[in-house]
């Protein structure tokens, strides 16, 4: 799929992710910032506490980056970096949990980290996947009517990008 042409650029689904995204950054954004601001070593395994979690240098700059980006990049393509980005908080937390107490465990990360980046990726991949994913999506949802062209009822909503067929025609423009 591709997500330029199959929301318009105003859609309210726009808005849901993009302040999902927000939320998120922000939350990020200040753990970075602070743990930034405490000047904390680099590459230390150990780290230190900034507000509850364990965090060393680059712990910080991965933080503060993450949130930078989701806040750069928005619009309809905010579903999708969503739900990636929630998925690699995930895979972190199980990738941390395996290093806990390791010398490979460079981000620091100790159990509450592991639960944070467990939380945080189920949070920021549901924000992601708001309106897209379900088995009852409204009619006029553009991703129900991006999967089912032929079912599209008549004045449902604004007008797609063709479609291609089975042909490699363009089909008709919803």
């Amino acid at each position: 799929m591709d997500f330029r042409d199959e929301l318009p650029v105003d859609h309210r689904l726009a808005l849901v992710y993009r302040v999902g995204a927000g939320l998120c950054g922000v939350a990020l954004l200040l753990f970075g910032c602070l743990g930034l601001a405490d000047g904390l070593a680099f590459f230390s395994t150990t780290g230190e506490h900034v507000a509850g979690l364990s965090s060393n240098g680059l712990l910080s700059l991965i933080s503060v980056a993450t949130a930078v980006v989701g806040a750069v990049v928005g619009g309809n393509t905010a579903s999708t970096i969503n739900i990636v980005v929630g998925g690699l908080f995930v895979l972190s937390g199980f990738v941390n949990l395996a290093l806990l107490d390791s010398g490979a465990n460079v981000l620091a990360f100790r159990i509450p980290n592991v639960l944070f980046s467990f939380v945080m990726g189920l949070i920021i991949a549901t924000f992601g996947m708001y309106g897209r994913v379900s088995a009852k999506l409204p009619l006029d949802n553009p991703y129900w009517r991006h999967r089912h062209p032929a079912s599209v009822p008549p004045g449902t909503a604004r007008a797609l990008a063709p479609t291609p067929t089975r042909t490699g025609i363009p089909g008709p423009t919803l």
